[in-house]
């Protein structure tokens, strides 16, 4: 072989792997900070976002090769675990779990420290749970049909029960009055457990309520469920027919937890860590338990679920402003 043909092939064995160089270093995962991965929870330890939130931070470190820290930041409504997102790097070290309230709040409150849509980077989505149409085990009341004929031949002396106003179960009734045309009276109660007492004295007529906490109660027979809100029937009540079954054409309420960073979160670590997301919820063992919660597992990409959190804002902006509902 001739020197000048020796050097022609290493010099182009030097280009290809220059070329070569930067299309690999393209294919390595985005880095995370080396740190702890904090994950806010806007609500107390033990609810449904809490458990959604430990089941998939596990998983989730495991795959990430660092720790997932859960850290709740209860109360206002969300505004406290928001305002704890904003105040940190935007590095892919601090997220947050996003739930259907984010989306509400930004009709509910009038003036709230951010902007529950532009000011958060979506991630992607966990999972949904249903809210379910309930009644005392002794209600004369089958089934969603009985109820709307109820409502409509006895309006004075029938209601419907939630808890406070302005949650998406509060506003799951004052959609259901709307789409079906009746005016019942919408009762809010402090709590789920004067919800459910009231329900069982016969005070409320039915109840919109989470399905998840209350599932040993649908399942001694203690409650029972007429119908679910959501647009498919729930996994762990596949027996219960949904509201568009009972001829509300389009009625859709369907709560749901997400994942979502800081605004300015580069977009290779919004993408590394959505790509583990979604390969913890197709994770079989992961769904089980989930779904024992209540939760339905769910992934998206992070523009999907941006459109998510859009619809949903406009959606219960519609809905609070016809039920007459004051800013908070």
């Amino acid at each position: 072989m001739s020197i000048h043909r020796r050097d022609a092939l290493r010099l182009s064995g030097f280009a290809a792997a220059a070329l070569a160089a930067p299309a690999a270093r393209a294919q390595a995962p985005a880095a995370l900070p080396d740190k702890p991965i904090r994950l806010i929870v806007p609500n107390a330890a033990g609810g449904v976002a809490d458990l959604t939130a430990r089941t998939v931070g596990q998983a989730l470190s495991e795959r990430l090769k660092q720790p997932v820290v859960i850290e709740n930041r209860p109360g206002a409504g969300g505004i406290v675990a928001g305002q704890t997102l904003m105040a940190a790097p935007a590095d892919g070290a601090t997220l947050m779990v996003a739930t259907n309230a984010h989306a509400i709040s930004k009709s509910l409150f009038k003036s709230l420290p951010f902007d529950p849509i532009k000011d958060f980077a979506p991630v992607g989505l966990m999972g949904t749970f249903a809210i379910a149409l309930l009644v005392a085990p002794n209600s004369p009341i089958r089934n969603a049909q009985d109820l709307l004929a109820r409502l409509k031949t006895d309006p004075r002396n029938s209601n419907i029960g939630t808890i406070s106003v302005g949650s998406t179960q509060n506003l799951a009734a004052e959609l259901f009055k709307t789409t079906a045309g009746i005016e019942a009276t919408t009762v809010p109660f402090s709590g789920t457990p004067a919800l459910l007492t009231s329900l069982l004295r016969n005070d409320v007529t039915a109840a919109f309520e989470i399905v998840a906490p209350l599932m040993g109660q649908l399942k001694d027979g203690s409650l029972r469920a007429i119908a679910v809100t959501s647009t498919q029937r729930a996994a762990n009540l596949p027996d219960v027919p949904t509201l568009q079954e009972a001829g509300l054409a389009g009625f859709d309420v369907t709560s749901w937890n997400a994942i979502v960073a800081p605004a300015r979160t580069p977009a290779p670590v919004i993408e590394r860590i959505n790509r583990e997301l979604n390969a913890v919820l197709a994770d079989p063992a992961i769904r089980a338990r989930l779904l024992e919660a209540g939760v339905e597992a769910k992934g998206n990409a992070p523009a999907a679920l941006g459109q998510l959190m859009e619809t949903e804002a406009e959606k219960w902006r519609a809905v609070i402003e016809r039920a007459g509902i004051e800013r908070q």
